[in-house]
């Protein structure tokens, strides 16, 4: 489980996910679809060439049909092996008609976990590049495992146990071929479910070696946040709910149907009540033990009314899956848990009401944190653990900041601090500093070759840190009345280039340039092709990208 504090996400390793994306080349839509336009083109502004195009779902979907047609061709141009495939997961276009097509990868018919990889092709449809998640031949002596699935399975439930679980059972075991790490192999995986000992769902993801039943990896997939805070951290909003008969309900038909229910205290795998409400006035501004509370069911609806627009505006992203389609959220979880996750399975967030049921872990930088791991899950895909797993934490961090700035809500403002408003020590400090990242006792500030065996969210820190001195610079400042002092670790001075920038290439080597096993060294140069793409590689921003790693120790 992934966490703004302790826990994580679905991280979608399996080839479940492609093959969802792999469904829609049976709709049969056809290649007449809508044109496709830029945010910037939208509001007259000047569109960069390397920027990505809005397109819309009929034009995405007839890309992704095209490309997966295409596929076999692609698998064979690339050096890919005859017993493998590859199978569409998502596309991306730019303006100047660059196509990054992202794949998974089976051999054999079995998935391949870290076998990902980006192709990058011209508008003439040349292949320009590829970014792989391993750069080691997949290919493996037999198909036949040596060890049972009991066996396995046994293991991930050893594995659940030392993690907290109360899982007596595990779902099975499938085959798989494991390119995580070193030779690929034959193997396992097995997903334990259950609860965590917080009361967090599990879903923890164990590798097993195929041939020697030795655990190869394991990671969570529940991404999550805890916390304890006050309701209505933004005070009064505007929601969009829907009118059916004469009863309003939390529907936001606006933002891919958006809906919010009441879990009323249960953690059950079921939606819950959708909330309802007879004048549209929904909470009451106060926090509240009565599972009936609306409160918290408006701080959830706003964090994804925000979180949706946030994606749609800055980088015309439709939705976490960049489909139109919306989660939903669930609010009054769990008795007195405190926490809150984001899980891909159901592709919904959920919250708890923290200390005595009465603060709701409904903030608006926890919403954008959380559900930006779902964005997370269905483009790169980061592995949850070491240094992937810090990027995969600090990208919700990036964007979670990215949110707070962008609702610019008064009571809530804009700052490079990740959940200051729910006070989760107890005396008014945040969890984290973009800025300096060490304030928060844990986390990093540079890279160094431990960094990778600290939790991830404190592996973190070195993106955070990175994120914040290309946006702001070093030195010390204030910024909406918050004071900063950004250090670096070659004692150098980074002048920044501003935040939306910052987000623009950030957001660019995630969806185009990293990879499930994406590492420090991997994120840099991830940042400076993204940089590169945009803004041209003897820009400042381009300069700035390589010193800002630099000065986080992060080298070439």
């Amino acid at each position: 489980m992934t966490s703004v504090y302790a826990r994580h996400k679905r991280t979608t390793l399996a080839i479940a996910t492609a093959v969802a994306a792999g469904a829609l080349l049976t709709t049969g839509l056809t290649a007449g679809a809508a044109s496709a336009e830029t945010p910037a083109e939208a509001s007259g502004k000047t569109t960069l060439a390397g920027a990505p195009l809005q397109l819309s779902t009929a034009a995405r979907t007839s890309l992704i049909k095209k490309q997966q047609a295409g596929a076999a061709d692609t698998a064979q141009e690339i050096g890919l092996g005859t017993k493998e495939k590859l199978v569409v997961k998502d596309v991306v276009k730019d303006v100047d008609g660059t196509v990054h097509t992202r794949y998974q990868r089976t051999y054999a018919g079995l998935p391949v976990l870290g076998g990902d990889l980006v192709v990058h092709t011209t508008k003439a449809g040349a292949t320009e590049g590829i970014t792989k998640a391993t750069k080691a031949t997949i290919k493996v002596a037999s198909l036949k495992p040596q060890i049972t699935t009991a066996k396995a399975e046994k293991q991930a439930l050893t594995a659940a146990k030392a993690a907290g679980s109360d899982e007596t059972a595990a779902d099975g075991a499938r085959k798989v071929i494991w390119a995580g790490s070193g030779k690929p192999v034959l193997a396992y995986e097995t997903i334990v479910g259950g609860l965590q000992d917080d009361g967090t769902p599990n879903q923890l993801h164990v590798i097993t070696d195929a041939a020697t039943g030795k655990k190869l990896f394991e990671y969570q997939g529940i991404e999550n946040a805890t916390g304890t805070g006050k309701s209505l951290y933004s005070g009064t909003v505007s929601l969009d709910t829907t009118l059916s008969g004469s009863t309003y309900n939390l529907t936001d038909a606006t933002r891919g149907s958006h809906k919010t229910y009441n879990k009323s205290h249960g953690t059950s795998s079921s939606a819950g009540t959708l909330f309802t409400d007879a004048d549209n006035t929904w909470g009451t501004g106060a926090a509240s033990s009565s599972t009936t509370d609306q409160t918290a069911a408006v701080d959830a609806t706003y964090g994804a009314q925000e979180t949706w627009d946030f994606y749609k505006d800055t980088f015309g992203r439709s939705g976490i899956k960049n489909n139109g389609v919306g989660a939903y959220s669930r609010v009054h979880y769990g008795n007195a848990y405190v926490n809150a996750f984001w899980d891909d399975s159901c592709f919904c967030m959920t919250y708890g009401d923290g200390e005595s049921n009465t603060h709701p872990l409904t903030s608006l930088d926890v919403a954008g944190h959380e559900m930006s791991h779902g964005v997370t899950s269905n483009t790169a895909g980061l592995d949850y653990s070491g240094e992937s797993g810090g990027l995969n934490e600090a990208t919700s961090d990036i964007f979670g900041t990215g949110v707070e700035f962008y609702a610019a809500n008064s009571n809530d403002v804009g700052d490079y601090l990740i959940g200051e408003e729910i006070d989760i020590n107890g005396d008014g400090t945040p969890l984290r500093y973009m800025d300096k990242p060490s304030k928060d006792g844990g986390s990093a500030d540079s890279w160094s070759s431990s960094v990778g065996n600290l939790d991830v969210h404190y592996s973190s820190g070195v993106a955070n840190h990175f994120f914040y001195l290309l946006s702001e610079g070093s030195g010390s400042k204030t910024i909406n009345g918050v004071s900063y002092n950004s250090p670096t670790s070659n004692s150098s001075t980074v002048t920044g280039i501003g935040r939306d920038k910052a987000l623009q290439i950030w957001y660019k080597a995630l969806t185009e340039y990293f990879t499930s096993t994406t590492d420090y060294s991997d994120a840099r140069a991830g940042t400076l092709s993204a940089a590169a793409d945009l803004y041209g590689s003897s820009s400042t921003e381009y300069s700035t990208v390589a010193a800002a790693w630099s000065a986080v120790n992060v080298s070439s």
